[in-house]
C-alpha cells in the first residue's frame, strides 16, 4: 500500500492539529517503507529486480525481515513514540505518530506483500495480495483511500475557513496519482507496456526510483496541506476541542 498510508498522516494531522507534526506523522505512516529503501543500501533487505524498468508489484522480491515482520513492530512503534514524545514533549502527538505505524502494519496485512513473525523461517503472516491477487489488493488500498478521503474532507468543511476546491483537488491528485501508479505496475513493467529494449543499467535503479517517489510525495502534501492549515491552526484546534 502507498497512498492509503499517506491518508491516515492527513487525518492524524487532522485530529492533532499541531504546528509542525504534519512532517513527522508523514514519516511515521510511512516509516516500514522508508526504513525498507534504507536497510537496501545497508545490505540487510535486498531487492529485486534491480532495474526499474522491469519491476511489477507481482516481481518485487525482497524479505523484509526487519522493516516489516511483526516482532520489529514493537520496535518501531516504541521509537516512534519516543521520539514524538522527545519532540513535541506531549503523548497525543506520540501517539498519533505509534499508532500510524502500527495502522501501517495492519493495512499491508491486508493489501501489500506477504511478511512473517520474524525471518523467512516462520510463520507467514498477511494476505500476501500483491503475489496472489494484485489487483484486489490495489481495489482494497482505493477503496479505503477514498473513505478515508472523504472524511477527511468532510471534517475539513466544517473548519471555520475550509481548504478551497484548488486545494482540494491538489491533495486528492496525489492520491490518485500513487493509485495509478501501482496500478500502471500491477503486473505488466515499463518495458513491457512502452517495448524499451534490454540494456544493463549501472545501478539499482528501482530504490532509487521508490526513493524518488517517496520523498516528493511527502514534500508534496507537506506543501498543499500546510497551505491552507498554517493560517487556520488556531480555528482547527477549536473545532476539535469542542
Amino acid at each position: 500500500m502507498l497512498a492509503g498510508h499517506f491518508a491516515t498522516a492527513l487525518i492524524a494531522h487532522q485530529k492533532v492539529p499541531k504546528k509542525g507534526a504534519l512532517l513527522f506523522f508523514l514519516i511515521a505512516s510511512q516509516l516500514q517503507d522508508l526504513l525498507w529503501l534504507s536497510f537496501h543500501y545497508l545490505g540487510l533487505e535486498p531487492t529485486i529486480p534491480a532495474d526499474v524498468l522491469d519491476v511489477t508489484l507481482m516481481s518485487i522480491t525482497v524479505d523484509m525481515v526487519y522493516s516489516h515482520d511483526l516482532l520489529p513492530q514493537l520496535v518501531w512503534i516504541a521509537l516512534t513514540f519516543i521520539i514524538g514524545r522527545l519532540l513535541f514533549k506531549q503523548n497525543d502527538i506520540a501517539i498519533a505518530g505509534a499508532l500510524l505505524v502500527l495502522g501501517h502494519y495492519l493495512l499491508d496485512l491486508l493489501s501489500g506483500y506477504p511478511h512473517h513473525i520474524f525471518g523467512g523461517g516462520t510463520h507467514e503472516v498477511g494476505l500476501g495480495l500483491y503475489y496472489s491477487n494484485v489487483y484486489l489488493a490495489i481495489f482494497i488500498e482505493a477503496v479505503f483511500t477514498a473513505i478515508a478521503l472523504a472524511y477527511y474532507f468532510r471534517v475539513d468543511s466544517k473548519r471555520s475557513k475550509p481548504r478551497s476546491q484548488k486545494n482540494r483537488l491538489q491533495i486528492a491528485g496525489l492520491f490518485v496519482f500513487g493509485i495509478v501508479f501501482i496500478l500502471s505496475i500491477a503486473s505488466v513493467s515499463f518495458r513491457q507496456w512502452f517495448s524499451i529494449p534490454e540494456f544493463e543499467a549501472p545501478f539499482n535503479t528501482t530504490m532509487l526510483s521508490l526513493v524518488f517517489t517517496y520523498l516528493p510525495m511527502i514534500a508534496y502534501l507537506l506543501y498543499c496541506v500546510r497551505r491552507e492549515t498554517d493560517t487556520n491552526l488556531k480555528g482547527l484546534n477549536g473545532l476539535f476541542a469542542k
